[in-house]
């Protein structure tokens, strides 16, 4: 039979188009098979997988309680996330509700330790689901337990707020036109003697609760932020549990009135609502008494230390520097292994394509965040042990012992400035990731099946809600100015601070001629450059303040100093916390983890380069020797970079990305998942009819014949 060249294309694109196997693709004894080459990556490993598994989770039994959370939500059906990237808001706001009642039977039965292990781990796959449930149980319930009396406590327990169980809460805490600023917020809380009630009141527009989650659709009940009004005194902003509605009807209270703030960025799993009070009166007893407190003739006793009331706050910072690296840990294994399997370009002619992971730029692209992954993970590790200590301690604490209570506030403050400061940092450090693991995996990175950009949607909130990043790091900042002046008066400070009582020290030390790739020059370079920035713009504070500044003005004027000093001393925390935490790894895999805190340690220098020199720890040729260091330990953990990832522990399931599947089997993958949520292709669209045919079939008006026109004149 003769073919014509148009048939014999249209074979050819039919066999082109038809699904393939993993063998119909590659031999499968070829190293350009990707999954082969994957094998062949993993065969590359120095160092026990497991082991390093074991490492990063806390021990076996950890790893193994994590495992068996992962493998529940895995194969619980209403967790399926195969159709995940194809949802409408509205059907990803009613699957979120459906996982929430799924949740609630670990949350209610588990230890609160493998609750959060649990949460975290669902943060991974959906972040909506993690920030609705966190709405109750890290705001909504957190605020009642850590502001609230034992007695209120016990009332609202009873109540269902542990368990969910005839209420759902929410947090009124943001306005329409107030949001880091909670000191600013106006909406009003003014106690009626005569019927022991307050009355909570939205006095104009502005003062509408905004962002609310869970408002729109599903909360019942809220911790509301509102002004403390009695005997016409505003005693600042204090915590209100107030009912929003019926909970067996839904509907709202009396003086309530909420909307929907419509689409978002990302997220749609989360209701995010408004709210306006008019008037809306709620027992006395509903103000969260554990600090401030208002009898029933209206006499008002503040804490002995107001900032015991922010201790809830920092809850929040604290899992979302843990989340950032769960995230990154997801971005960077889909990014690794697609660019171990994924060729482009040949060397030579004829030479098999060079592997994306195999470029020298492509190393430097992802090797550094690879290593800053394992960086955040463990400072994230240790500032969960710092909070912890911190809240139990905060539980046990009795208000009225003022000396106490003092040395706690000193403890509380450090918490609540370093969980500033790594929040900003590790939110900021896991949205870059996402997005420069998106641009490494070219057009394929830009496919929602592929995870990068509805993730990086969700996940980009984290910079800006529960603290703007930018203002933390200027929190961070203004507190490592007070520990500056504390130096300066003699008094105590905290260890993650403790370089700065060695001020006059470190301005003289320089690494010299030095190992630059040593432990010890590279600690001590931070540190240097830490207490440089601190003291600069603790100094700049000092003259501002004898200049005849105020505090505030001073602090205000200083914006850039304190900045910077707390982003340094962020870097600094993250550093030292690395190798320390090596420290205690075996000697299996603490060669490769030191690679890794060599590569961050270095690069993160590169990144500063200036301040460095400005500090005079590092000499211009030595900045261009770390920079050779720097492509030295990216190319060393090229070579085990998909045992790192793998040590990561993160099932298909986890990953939810065509192209960063375990089997590294990234084409028939990908194209196996775009047929089968779209089907085969080449139907005939919805609006043919309506739009299509009428464009292609269009009668074009023909131009007017005006020869003959001008005949007569």
């Amino acid at each position: 039979m003769t073919y014509s060249k148009s048939q014999e294309r249209a074979s050819q694109l039919k066999e082109h188009l038809a699904p393939m196997s993993p063998l119909t693709l590659r031999d499968h004894t070829d190293e350009r098979n990707p999954p082969v080459a994957l094998e062949q990556e993993r065969a590359r490993a120095l160092f026990p997988i497991r082991e390093m598994t074991y490492f990063i989770d806390g021990g076996k039994k950890q790893t193994e309680l994590r495992e068996r959370i992962m493998l529940e939500i895995e194969r619980d059906p209403a967790f399926s996330n195969i159709d995940i990237y194809d949802l409408t808001k509205s059907q990803i706001r009613e699957r979120t509700m459906v996982k929430i009642s799924r949740l609630i039977h670990y949350i209610t039965s588990e230890r609160e330790e493998v609750s959060f292990l649990r949460l975290s781990l669902v943060g991974i796959c959906d972040m909506s689901l993690i920030t609705r449930v966190g709405v109750h149980y890290g705001l909504f319930f957190g605020a009642i337990r850590g502001s609230g009396s034992p007695e209120q406590f016990a009332y609202w327990v009873s109540q269902g707020a542990a368990s969910m169980s005839g209420l759902v809460g929410c947090f009124c805490m943001t306005e329409l036109a107030h949001g880091s600023n909670v000191a600013g917020l106006e909406t009003t809380a003014t106690f009626d003697e005569a019927t022991d009630e307050f009355v909570i009141h939205t006095p104009h527009l502005g003062a509408t609760k905004w962002w609310i989650g869970g408002a729109a659709h599903s909360a019942t009940h809220t911790v509301c932020f509102a002004r403390l009004i009695v005997g016409g005194k505003d005693y600042g902003v204090k915590s209100f549990v107030v009912p929003l509605r019926d909970s067996q009807t839904y509907t709202l209270k009396p003086g309530v009135s909420i909307g929907d703030i419509g689409k978002k960025m990302g997220r749609d799993g989360i209701d995010n609502g408004w709210v306006q009070f008019t008037y809306v009166r709620i027992p006395r007893q509903f103000m969260l008494m554990k600090h401030t407190k208002v009898s029933r003739n209206g006499e008002v006793t503040q804490p002995p230390l107001e900032q015991l009331t922010y201790g809830a706050l920092i809850g929040g910072r604290v899992a979302m520097s843990n989340d950032s690296a769960q995230v990154s840990k997801r971005f960077l294994t889909i990014a690794i292994r697609y660019a171990a399997v994924r060729r482009q370009f040949a060397s030579k002619k004829g030479a098999i394509e060079t592997k994306l992971l195999d470029y020298a730029l492509h190393q430097r692209r992802l090797m550094p965040l690879l290593a800053q992954t394992f960086a955040m993970q463990f400072a994230a590790d240790e500032m969960l042990k710092m909070y912890r200590s911190l809240m139990t301690k905060l539980d046990a604490a009795d208000g009225m012992d003022v000396k106490a209570m003092a040395l706690l506030i000193e403890e509380l403050k450090e918490v609540f400035s370093t969980s500033a400061g790594l929040k900003a940092f590790n939110t900021w450090a896991a949205a870059e990731t996402i997005d420069q693991t998106r641009q490494s995996c070219g057009g394929h990175g830009y496919s929602a099946y592929n995870g990068f950009g509805p993730s990086y949607d969700d996940w980009v909130v984290q910079c800006t809600w529960e603290g703007d990043n930018s203002i933390l790091t200027l929190s961070a900042g203004r507190a490592l100015v007070q520990r500056y002046l504390s130096v300066m008066k003699g008094k105590p400070i905290p260890e993650t601070v403790r370089y700065l009582g060695k001020l006059s020290s470190l301005g003289s030390h320089r690494a010299g001629s030095r190992k630059l790739d040593s432990e010890d020059v590279l600690r001590e370079s931070w540190e240097v450059v830490a207490a440089t920035v601190v003291n600069k713009a603790g100094q700049a504070f000092t003259s501002l303040i004898k200049s005849g500044k105020s505090h505030e003005e001073s602090f205000e004027e200083t914006s850039q100093a304190r900045f910077l000093a707390a982003r340094i001393h962020s870097r600094n925390f993250i550093v030292n916390k690395f190798f320390a935490r090596i420290s205690d790894s075996s000697e299996s895999i603490k060669p490769i983890l030191t690679d890794l805190a060599i590569l961050y340690s270095i690069w993160a220098i590169e990144m500063d380069s200036g301040l460095f020199l400005q500090a005079g720890y590092f000499t211009s040729a030595q900045i261009d020797e770390l920079r050779e260091l720097c492509n030295k330990y990216c190319a060393k953990i090229r070579d085990q970079a998909v045992p790192l990832t793998d040590s990561f522990d993160m099932s298909d399931y986890f990953i939810n990305s065509a192209i960063g599947k375990y089997d590294g089997n990234v084409y028939v993958n990908y194209f196996d998942q775009v047929r089968r949520q779209n089907g085969a292709g080449g139907a005939i669209p919805p609006y043919f009819d309506s739009v299509i045919k009428p464009f292609i079939h269009r009668q074009e008006e023909t131009e007017a014949n005006l020869d003959g026109l001008d005949d007569d004149i």
